[in-house]
């Protein structure tokens, strides 16, 4: 499996909206799971949100209720759109393959994608 490749981050003002998107070549086609993470540096990463083979979906605490993952099979893409967002938000964004799959649990996460919300 190759890296992810995250995008969509960027600065905005509390209460705003981010559309990211994580493309994870084969992901799909070896049943990983999709997870999104944050990470501020010099702290412990985030788990922010889960998306199954099957279609089930997960949230973490930190963002439950303004965020939700969906994704584009074709083009091995998820997105997560976060909404009503708060200075406490601020993070790298980044995205990781997981599951049963030894090869999703050992590839690589991505380089993740800024996010920046000011008060």
């Amino acid at each position: 499996l190759e890296q992810p490749v995250e995008s969509g981050g960027g600065s905005v003002q509390a209460g705003g909206s981010l559309r990211l998107s994580c493309t994870a070549p084969g992901f799909t086609s070896d049943n990983c799971d999709l997870d999104w993470y944050r990470q501020v540096e010099g702290k412990q990463r985030e788990w922010v949100a889960k998306l199954r083979p099957d279609g089930r979906i997960g949230y973490g605490e930190p963002m439950k209720g303004r965020v939700t993952i969906s994704e584009d099979r074709l083009r091995d893409t998820v997105y997560l759109q976060m909404n009503d967002l708060k200075p406490e938000d601020t993070a790298t964004y980044f995205c990781k393959t997981q599951g049963v799959n030894a090869d999703c649990r050992i590839a690589p996460r991505g380089q993740g994608t800024q996010v920046t919300v000011s008060s």
